[in-house]
């Protein structure tokens, strides 16, 4: 366990180097952080969201118990959770504030460049420069930079029956808890079918209608991508597809179709793979999406 004349003397590192601005501020950090992860505080510590809330009640004495049971299992909605008083008990608050901070870190965390090379998917950017501007500035989000259009037509194939790519959007960790399972699911089902697919990349700060510009610069028929929803308290790692038939730039939101909660305790990634493959191949029959599509 860390001393405390060892925290002091690392704290009084840290000032200083903010003070003077000085470089040394991150190896500090770095030894502080790797004194914690070996320290005996750490070894017990439990991942609080490891527990699946769903077969968790904390209400005192239920009536009923294994009624209450049966509607939590149905719903990740907080039902069943404590108090004391007016307030909320440790355990409920201490678990809220973690989904909370999952949540927090999926919005702000990138993809890893090992996952997207692992997954084979080289990587364009929208005109987004940073997370605060995707965050700020959604319109930024829908259109391509000029670097990652020039890319698209030096590495992707050109006129393709479907284009599926992979974009971030809201949750880092989503892309890389599910893209390892439904996008090879999903371009196999496709395979399947008999239909012709483009070469699946990722888009880094990328919104859902920057599949039109990825659809005019490609001249794809279907666009389908796959993209990281905005976090709840529930879960951190769902994400959708959206499915485009002849889409350009400024199309009607109503144009698309959705398959959405894809994620462990959703639609699992395998499954949603296939379902997506056989919606593109009804898309394509019907010549329609969104609205239009009458599945």
């Amino acid at each position: 366990m860390i001393s405390e004349k060892e925290l002091k003397n690392l704290i009084s590192q840290v000032l200083q180097g903010m003070s003077e601005d000085k470089p040394e501020i991150k190896e500090v950090e770095e030894k502080i952080e790797k004194i914690i992860i070996n320290s005996d505080l750490v070894k017990d510590v439990k991942d609080i969201t490891e527990i699946d809330l769903r077969e968790v009640i904390e209400v005192k004495n239920p009536v009923n118990r294994e009624e209450y049971l049966k509607y939590k299992r149905k719903t990740p909605a907080r039902i069943g959770i404590s108090r004391a008083g007016t307030r909320y008990t440790t355990n409920t608050m201490l678990r809220f504030r973690a989904d909370h901070a999952s949540a927090q870190d999926a919005v702000f965390t990138d993809v890893s460049s090992e996952f997207l090379e692992k997954n084979n998917l080289f990587t364009i950017q929208t005109k987004c420069q940073s997370k605060d501007e995707y965050i700020t500035r959604p319109d930024l989000g829908r259109r391509l930079s000029e670097d990652g259009i020039k890319t698209l037509k030096e590495k992707c194939k050109m006129n393709p029956t479907v284009e599926v790519f992979v974009a971030d959007g809201l949750s880092s960790t989503a892309i890389e808890a599910n893209i390892e399972d439904i996008l090879p699911a999903l371009l196999n089902g496709l395979k399947s079918y008999g239909i012709d697919c483009g070469t699946p990349f990722f888009l880094k700060y990328g919104r859902v209608a920057a599949a039109d510009e990825v659809s005019e610069v490609l001249g794809a028929t279907v666009t389908c991508v796959l993209i990281g929803e905005r976090p709840g308290l529930a879960t951190a790692e769902s994400m959708s597809a959206y499915i485009t038939y002849n889409a350009y730039v400024g199309m009607p939101e109503a144009k698309r179709t959705v398959v959405s909660n894809i994620h462990e305790k959703g639609t699992p990634a395998p499954e949603a793979g296939a379902h997506v493959a056989h919606i593109i191949k009804k898309v394509l029959e019907a010549k329609a999406s969104g609205q239009d599509l009458k599945l």
